[in-house]
This record gives structure tokens, sequence and C-alpha cells, in this order.
């Protein structure tokens, strides 16, 4: 029987969250950098583990703004090896992050994820979270 399961990624998990990184977005990271940032960072990092290797993996952030009361937070990303999928992980991975949200105080949680990525808004959908209507205006900002 396959053992999976999800948990808080830890520093030993940098060299796995690198590769599965790439893969994800083909952004090659420095292992030595990813291991600092899982030290110091503000964001939560989850991971997915079936047999006991690191197969997935998601991000999430809190926002707070003195316009609204409660913070909100953001699951910014997502990705689980192809291999690994369908095993319920990315649901895992979002259930988790909402408790550690919701330990936080939040009370609201966005996922912003492309109009054509029916696996994932199917995921999300499955996770209990709704469609709206927002527009996603974005901008880069090189050579300023």
């Amino acid at each position: 029987m396959t053992k999976f399961y999800v948990r808080k990624a830890v520093q030993t998990d940098a060299r796995a969250l690198v590769e599965l990184n790439y893969l994800f977005n083909a952004v090659r990271r420095n292992v030595d950098e990813v291991q600092q940032e899982l030290l110091h960072t503000r964001e939560t990092i989850v991971v997915a583990v079936m047999e006991e290797q690191v197969v997935g993996f998601a991000c999430g952030q809190v926002v707070k703004s003195f316009c609204y009361k409660e913070s909100m937070a953001e699951i910014t990303e997502m990705y689980i090896l192809e291999s690994a999928r369908r095993n319920g992980l990315a649901v895992r991975m979002i259930a988790l992050l909402e408790n550690i949200f919701k330990n936080a105080g939040v009370k609201s949680v966005k996922i912003l994820t492309g109009q054509e990525n029916m696996q994932a808004i199917n995921t999300y959908e499955k996770a209990g979270y709704c469609k709206e209507d927002d527009l996603v205006l974005d901008k880069k900002l090189e050579n300023i």
C-alpha cells in the first residue's frame, strides 16, 4: 500500500523543492538559497510526500491590509508530479494551508490560476473554492 501524507516543508526538503520548482516553472533555484528561505520566509510552504519522497508542494502567504479588519491569505503556487496526482494530495495540501491560515486568524483564502487550467480548477472546486469574476492585471517592472 502506498503511503502518502502532507506536512510543512523543512530545510532538508530544499533539494526536492528546487527540482519540483524547475519542473513546475522552469526556474532553477540554488539549494542553499532555498534552505535559507525556508528558515526566514513569511511564506508558508507545504509538501506532499509519497513513499518518503517529496512529490509536490504548495505555497501560501498571509496578507494584512489596513483596509480590512481581518487578514487574508492566498495560495500562490501548487505543483505535484504527474505520477503522484489523483491521490488527493493537492486537496490535502490545501487543507493543511487553510488550517495554518485559520490558526493565524485568516477568514478568507484566494487562489489564482489560469482560466484554461481545468485540472487545477477542478481540484480547487473540490476543495470548496468558487470562481469569481475578478480580472488580474500584470506588469513586469524591468529596468525601471
